[in-house]
């Protein structure tokens, strides 16, 4: 495996999840030397020394930090920085329209970033395409919310580089893990009919179908024949369901972590699926039905409804449990 990144990315959601935090800098290359097993004692001696409930749980009024979560190769030599981000509310979800207060650069403030922040921790949510000459250049991410500003810099030194393993572990993979991962891509999706602008009434009902393909990948984990029914647990023990988690082992209270808190997710049982948010635009009046869908026959198919007038643009994520690949429908409400 590539212990040393798998912990740099819980090291980072480990800042996130601590309070004040300053610019999510990438940690120096000398980081790189440090032994796995010195990272987890150091992690482990850091967590046992915040007492239980200690952490104040904030319903809103808190800030969004942004997330570089690493860079990715394209074959024509140009890499793909990744980000996501932090809600630190619990109940508040913040809308920032692109400007001064949701920006990227160098280049255009507009770079594909969301506007819509749900709440707590969102993983690998879009990427930017930089040059194949983009150099020790940073990409930065800057976010203003509740009057506090917050930077993301995305670089490409060596030590950021995602493979198929750092997203396995990140995003809660059914598949087996092993130091050699199975041959893995992306799935593919595109809306039926080619359709990327649609007008709506309040109150009407869209229909959402997604033509989603796959290699098959990953495969499920192996079991014996004998062996109890499968569930689907997440980093810490705590069995997923479709309404959230109990755990650790099926008892006791619901632990929070990046992957309990994501919005994207499969389903329990589904090895592909979509996911639907909103993904610039206001949540307020707006309903999936569902809002996660199994695909069936290479389709996957859902519905929208909105309470009120505007412009939004909504993002579907074909997921096959490792990789997810976006889609993007814009929808005028009248």
């Amino acid at each position: 495996m590539a212990p040393v990144r798998i912990s740099r990315l819980w090291t980072l959601d480990f800042r996130l999840w601590l309070k004040p935090l300053g610019p999510l800098k990438p940690l120096k290359p000398k980081a790189q030397s440090l032994k796995p097993a010195l990272v987890a004692t150091v992690l482990a001696l850091v967590a046992a020394s915040i007492p239980a409930g200690a952490q104040t749980r904030y319903a809103k009024g808190q800030d969004v930090v942004p997330a570089f979560e690493g860079w990715e190769r394209n074959a024509d030599g140009s890499f793909n920085m990744v980000f996501g981000y932090m809600n630190r509310n619990y109940e508040e979800e913040i809308d920032l329209p692109v400007g001064p207060d949701n920006m990227i650069e160098p280049g255009s403030a507009d770079q594909g970033q969301p506007t819509h922040f749900y709440v707590r921790r969102q993983q690998f949510v879009f990427k930017v395409r930089v040059p194949k000459d983009w150099g020790k250049k940073d990409l930065i991410w800057t976010i203003r919310a509740n009057g506090k500003t917050e930077k993301a810099y995305a670089t490409l030194l060596p030590f950021w580089e995602l493979g198929q393993l750092v997203y396995q572990e990140n995003r809660g993979s059914a598949a087996d893990i092993t130091d050699t991962p199975e041959p893995n891509e992306a799935p593919t999706i595109k809306m039926a009919n080619g359709v990327s602008q649609l007008t709506a009434r309040v109150g009407e009902t869209l229909s959402l179908v997604a033509d989603v393909a796959d290699d098959g990948h990953p495969l499920p984990r192996r079991r014996a024949a004998n062996a109890p029914p499968a569930v689907r647990r997440d980093s810490d023990g705590a069995v997923i369901t479709g309404t959230g988690t109990v755990g650790p082992g099926g008892s006791g209270p619901r632990r929070e972590n990046p992957l309990t808190q994501a919005v994207v997710r499969l389903e329990p049982g589904a090895a592909l699926g979509v996911t639907w948010v909103v993904y610039r635009g206001s949540t307020d009046g707006v309903k999936f039905e569902p809002q996660r869908v199994a695909v069936a026959n290479g389709k996957a198919t859902a519905s929208v409804s909105f309470g009120k007038p505007g412009s939004y643009v909504l993002r579907g994520y074909a997921d096959d449990g490792i990789y997810v690949t976006p889609v993007d429908v814009t929808i005028a409400v009248r």
